[in-house]
């Protein structure tokens, strides 16, 4: 592995160095936070890809036999490096999406009636170069660990030719700021307002006939953008607008994918892994005592606290199948966390990993997340399916990375932006239980938009 420190530079500053490379992955800790918001990543050019596709893995485009949660484990397996502790976590290894919709991998689900971008079920890249960035220390490094060579004189080599590379093109001038104009179509929802609060109204009528507890439910936008539309510049004006602590930006050829997510999925630290759902959430206002009020409120909101305490439960489960005996623990229930739009409830639970356990098989326990599916969470899913009708796609999976190292973060995809060609997707939705006013549920769907419409320069209230 060939390690370089570079004098500090901003990530973004680097992202328009790199903006042109292909296969780009920005992994962005745009909310400063000591826990949260300490590293991000930048990656391109990657030596591989492992791409899933009607529950079919493939590798640089060929096809491989099996199941693809074993498939990706096998392939990481070849890579593998030993941890450095003193670098950020991420020192080469896979990054991308895994898509909601690979839950049809892992349970015997409906696929939904419209199948949205038709997008691959997930698109990992195995990148042999990370640049890193310690916002605490102001830091940032190079590192290259020169797969895929194995001859190891060789594997050096090419570990200092590409730290060389790398450095070369972060020197370079920047690429300039575009002026991105708004989208060129009128935004559509797949839901009218009557139709979404029927939505949660039939599910609230099968949670009070005891199919289930609590089901997410989701709009879906979509409109067409100009052909002058800048993906890098729309990306950091939805950073500026809306920090997130597990914010990405992934640029693959057509598509890009732009992400703000406040939510951290799974977490793996040596053997020590960590979750932190969110459930609950109420809109800010400009008043600062009114803001004040909101946040007490959602404190204080008896649904959105039983709402939040019910996806921990299921959580606890999901990780129990990996973790060691008595290992898994709530460390925060509830806690209020602001973002610029919204406030929230946030729990956090932890768990120590079992010996025989990596990071795919913490994955594959827990995916997709359970605070975005429901409770059960298969019968939530095949519930999602049938009402939502579309394929959720990136939306409610994840985006991350697994380390040749063992390590691993993931976001879950929400607050979420998928740009394919000339359409913009995103989706906004809530958890639906027992208590829900489908008025109110509906409403929360604008407020954890408003930042996306924000960045489109498009005025929610005159469109929905």
């Amino acid at each position: 592995m060939n390690v370089r420190e570079l004098p500090w530079i901003d990530p973004v500053n680097a992202l328009r160095c790199l903006a042109k490379r292909p296969h780009l992955t920005f992994l962005d800790s745009a909310t400063r936070h000591e826990l949260l918001g300490r590293y991000s990543y930048l990656a391109c050019e990657p030596f591989s890809t492992y791409l899933v596709a009607n529950g079919q893995a493939s590798w640089n485009g060929e096809a491989l036999i099996g199941d693809p949660w074993k498939v990706l484990r096998d392939l990481l397996a070849r890579y593998k490096e030993a941890h450095r502790p003193d670098l950020p976590p991420f020192q080469g290894g896979a990054a991308g999406f895994l898509a909601y919709d690979l839950n049809r991998t892992l349970e015997r689900l409906p696929a939904p009636s419209i199948p949205g971008l038709r997008l691959p079920q997930s698109i990992l890249h195995f990148y042999d170069v990370v640049v890193s960035f310690d916002h605490r220390d102001h830091r940032c490094w190079i590192v290259s660990t020169g797969w895929p060579e194995r001859d190891l004189t060789r594997r050096a080599e090419r570990a200092r030719r590409r730290a060389d590379e790398f450095a070369a093109l972060l020197a370079r001038p920047r690429s300039p700021r575009i002026i991105i104009p708004g989208t060129a179509g009128t935004w559509h929802s797949n839901y009218s307002r009557e139709r979404f609060i029927a939505a949660v109204q039939r599910v609230v009528g099968l949670i009070l006939e005891g199919d289930i507890f609590q089901a997410n439910i989701a709009q879906r936008f979509s409109a067409r953008v100009s052909p002058l539309f800048d993906p890098l510049t729309f990306y950091c004006q939805l950073r500026s607008l809306n920090p997130a602590p597990f914010a990405a930006l992934l640029r693959y050829e057509r598509l890009t994918i732009a992400s703000s997510s406040p939510e951290r999925f799974l977490k793996l630290d040596g053997r020590r892994v960590e979750t932190r759902p969110i459930k609950g959430t109420i809109a800010r206002c400009a008043d600062s005592a009114d803001d004040g009020r909101r946040a007490e409120l959602l404190l204080a909101s008896e649904k959105d606290r039983a709402e939040n305490i019910m996806i921990v439960d299921l959580l606890r489960n999901d990780l129990s199948r990996v973790c060691t005996d008595n290992s898994v623990e709530v460390t925060a229930l509830c806690n209020l966390e602001s973002y610029a739009s919204v406030h929230h409830l946030v729990s956090v639970v932890r768990g120590a990993l079992a010996a025989d356990q990596d990071a795919v098989s913490l994955l594959r326990a827990c995916f997709p997340g359970g605070s975005v599916t429901g409770v059960p969470k298969v019968r939530a899913m095949e519930i999602v399916a049938d009402i939502e009708g579309v394929a959720r796609e990136v939306y409610c999976g994840a985006i991350g990375f697994i380390g040749f190292n063992g390590q691993m973060d993931t976001n879950i995809a929400i607050r979420t932006v998928v740009i394919d060609d000339d359409l913009a997707v995103f989706h906004a939705g809530g958890g639906i239980t027992a208590m829900s006013d489908p008025e109110a549920e509906y409403e929360e769907t604008l407020a954890k938009a408003q930042r996306l419409f924000d960045a489109f320069g498009v005025d929610l209230s005159g469109v929905f």
